[in-house]
């Protein structure tokens, strides 16, 4: 077993230009000092071995140089595998799932207990000290079910569509993950929720980690998603947004399909405090060291104002 002081490995690569690049992160390691920044995690870096320990080894550097991470994840694509296995069908309305009881079963044990432990075990063989929780632990998130409203594609009426144990965020009370940041751990958080009636609910990520980050009033929220970012129409990546930006892009067909309510969450989120919302590519690697601490960021940078 190597002594604590023992000399870590050499890397491969110029020691000058090693020096170089930590120089050039220097001021935003100071901008970033003592800030919380919520990182949802999820999409198919979840599922590739070595994205996943270069997240978990970027998550560790932010909490050593003074940020204080908060890893929220999703896990659709393990939801689904587990259910198949278990030959649970699943009913869709409106392209939504049902989240019926023996649903739910699988998506808190999935959630909570799987996916949020390999996080954490990658976290921890980094050498930071991860702890997993839910939104269901010390009152962190309430919910009340969620309704939804789809179109009839025959006739284009609307109607509410039960989605079963899928709920939205009523309350956050974020005591318990800001106990956590204080000390030198960090919180990696699955997206359930309880019921004033306890009953327990599957909150959409995006979702979760917008109302935690907006509560905590976190200086960023980084989206890693499966895409660029946001794309012009010739498809070339929007760098920064305005909310007014945003808008726009909307309003002329720029942002379309999927993107649309995931832009629409992030509009609110910046409205409700955070100072910006940055959706990145989670298959680009160390995405979230590029956005913090280069110049050049990593994905689509959406703020209230060009100031922000």
């Amino acid at each position: 077993m190597p002594k604590d002081n023992a000399k870590p490995p050499k890397a491969p690569g110029s020691a000058p230009l090693q020096a170089a690049i930590l120089s050039k992160a220097l001021p935003f390691m100071q901008r970033y000092d003592g800030a919380t920044v919520v990182v949802k995690y999820g999409g198919h870096a979840m599922g590739d071995p070595e994205l996943a320990e270069s997240f978990a080894r970027d998550i560790v550097l932010l909490k050593q140089s003074g940020v204080n991470p908060v890893v929220v994840h999703g896990g659709g694509p393990q939801i689904g595998a587990l259910l198949d296995k278990l030959s649970i069908k699943s009913e869709f309305k409106g392209g939504l799932r049902v989240t019926d009881q023996d649903t739910m079963d699988v998506v808190e044990m999935v959630l909570a207990g799987s996916i949020n432990k390999q996080i954490v075990t990658a976290i921890n063989k980094q050498g930071g000290k991860a702890v997993g929780i839910s939104g269901k632990d010390a009152g962190l998130m309430t919910v009340r079910k969620l309704e939804k409203q789809v179109a009839d594609p025959d006739s284009n009426l609307m109607s509410v569509v039960d989605l079963g144990f899928v709920g939205e965020p009523t309350k956050v009370d974020p005591h318990i993950i800001e106990v956590i940041i204080a000390s030198d751990l960090i919180p990696v958080v699955a997206p359930l929720g309880v019921s004033p009636e306890g009953h327990t609910y599957n909150i959409n990520a995006d979702t979760f980690a917008g109302v935690l980050a907006a509560k905590m009033v976190a200086k960023r929220l980084l989206l890693l998603t499966d895409v660029e970012g946001v794309l012009d129409k010739k498809g070339s990546l929007i760098h920064d947004l305005t909310v007014d930006d945003a808008r726009a892009l909307i309003e002329d067909g720029t942002i379309s399909d999927g993107m649309i309510p995931k832009i629409e969450s992030c509009i609110q989120v910046v409205q409700n405090g955070v100072e910006a919302v940055v959706i990145i590519n989670g298959k680009t690697p160390h995405a979230v060291l590029l956005e913090l601490f280069t110049e050049h960021g990593a994905g689509t940078f959406l703020s209230a104002t060009r100031d922000s």
